[in-house]
């Protein structure tokens, strides 16, 4: 069943659920109601038992080009503060089941925000990812400095943020930015794909390894590894460790159910 809010379209479909941007004719430009719209629908398909991963992607030519700027032109600094605007980007990022993002086209300011914020990456070829936000005198600031820094490190991500120059889809999976290079043709069927075999694993250990791969991010490697190690106790008193364990000893396919 399909669901078409103002800025974004919604769909499940085989444990999936899919968001997808849906502002064609401004390249997907992003404002303060589509991520509204955006966290909103990911929080819903979190809780919601029926889905088993979130699919991320945008209508027409890009994916999403940017913030869009004829909202935030004329704003002031308390204007900014008060609204608190990236709040929504922060629970957006506390989303507990994976996110796959298929993106294409431009990618860019926010738009590449948004897709670091993913777990997973798929890119169309001639995807183009940047932070422009310099060439407008400000910078990126819903984790933009952060995500990328993490994923490149300082003097690679320095290079991109202080130019402000694109990437290439071929330069930004040389740094790890993102996972794998399609045809475009094909990029949701790939995404897809992904999804489905993710969608056919535990629930439960799905969202434990990206909890855990998330703090490590974070933690030093022996905290990490505390944390790690008990979520993995953790997941012994799942109904499905016991179906996995049982169903490899009988050589069967597990019926996961999520408890």
């Amino acid at each position: 069943m399909s669901n078409q809010l103002q800025f974004i379209q919604t769909q499940i479909e085989d444990g999936i659920g899919f968001i997808t941007l849906n502002r064609p004719k401004v390249l997907n430009a992003i404002n303060r109601q589509m991520v509204s719209e955006i966290v909103a629908a990911a929080e819903s398909f979190d809780q919601n038992p029926e889905v088993k991963v979130i699919l991320i992607s945008g209508n027409g030519r890009a994916f999403a080009a940017g913030a869009d700027i004829d909202e935030m032109k004329d704003d002031s600094s308390i204007e900014l503060e008060l609204l608190n605007q990236f709040a929504c980007w922060d629970r957006f990022a506390l989303v507990k089941k994976p996110i796959i993002g298929a993106v294409q086209g431009f990618v860019l300011g926010g738009g590449f925000e948004l897709a670091l914020c993913c777990d997973v990456l798929f890119a169309a070829k001639r995807t183009e990812f940047g932070f422009p936000e310099v060439n407008l005198g400000v910078m990126p600031g819903a984790g933009g400095t952060q995500r990328l820094t993490k994923l490149m490190g300082k003097m690679k991500a320095l290079e991109w943020l202080l130019t402000g120059d694109r990437m290439s889809a071929d330069e930004a999976i040389q740094y790890g930015v993102i996972n794998r290079i399609v045809e475009k043709e094909v990029l949701l069927e790939e995404a897809v794909k992904y999804s489905k075999k993710l969608a056919s694993r535990p629930p439960i250990a799905l969202r434990l390894i990206k909890e855990s791969v998330l703090k490590a991010i974070d933690y030093p490697l022996y905290e990490g590894m505390q944390f790690e190690r008990k979520n993995f106790y953790l997941l012994f008193s799942s109904e499905d460790q016991k179906e996995g364990m049982k169903a490899f000893i009988e050589k069967r396919k597990p019926n996961f159910k999520g408890k």
